[in-house]
């Protein structure tokens, strides 16, 4: 599938943004940087709204479509990090002790940051997009405190969805959820998608708890 140029052309701003939020990482809702970059770059988009403090640090973009009304369709990110040290000897290593982006948020943030770049840039849709990042995905809970503190409803979004990098699936590919499934503690859908992150193979991590009925419900409004 060929990639839209436009997008192409970015690959070098949406590399650095995603290089610049690997070195910074910060854990649960504690990613004050990573919330302020993210809604700095909303606005220099041109986004119609840029919103702080949903959920204690997530942050909501919206962009309206230029071809009339239509749905309004979230896409979601996760910002945080893990509390593990990293290794590694890249130039964009981790500079805090203790802290790394292990699991690819870095990426999913970066990635989200151009498509609403694109979208802001382009405005070649019906309807309207909503581009939300939330806080704490790695066991706090941050997309269900979003949902709490009124993002359903305050932007009137009908549907969620939301990517994860996946090292195992082979560059080019894109895996797709066919039913509701737990993918963290927060709840939300995800697709699947290759490389994003450091580490070469699914990295072995703690069980997370079932995906309780009143999770579902949650997600479910």
């Amino acid at each position: 599938m060929p990639i839209v140029n436009r997008i192409a052309a970015m690959q070098g701003d949406i590399t650095a943004w995603r290089r610049d939020i690997h070195a910074n990482p910060e854990v649960l809702y504690d990613v004050h940087r990573t919330a302020a970059t993210v809604a700095d770059k909303l606005k220099s988009f041109g986004c119609d709204e840029v919103v702080t403090g949903i959920g204690r640090t997530g942050v909501v973009g919206v962009i309206r479509g230029g071809r009339g009304n239509g749905r309004v369709i979230g896409l979601r990110a996760d910002m945080d990090a893990l509390p593990i040290e990293e290794f590694g000897n890249v130039p964009y290593r981790s500079t805090v002790a203790g802290k790394m982006h292990a699991c690819g948020h870095d990426g999913h943030t970066a990635m989200l940051l151009g498509a609403a770049h694109y979208l802001a840039e382009t405005r070649n849709f019906s309807g309207t997009a909503v581009v939300i990042f939330q806080p704490a995905e790695e066991g706090g809970a941050g997309g269900k405190a979003m949902v709490q503190d009124g993002l359903m409803e305050r932007f009137r979004i009908e549907e969620v969805y939301g990517m994860h990098n996946y090292p195992g699936l082979s560059s080019g590919r894109i895996r797709a959820m066919l039913k509701l499934t737990p993918p963290s503690s927060a709840g939300f859908l995800h697709a699947l998608s290759p490389q994003a992150t450091p580490y070469p193979s699914p990295r072995p991590r703690q069980r997370r708890a079932p995906f309780g009925e009143r999770d579902r419900r949650c997600w479910r409004t």
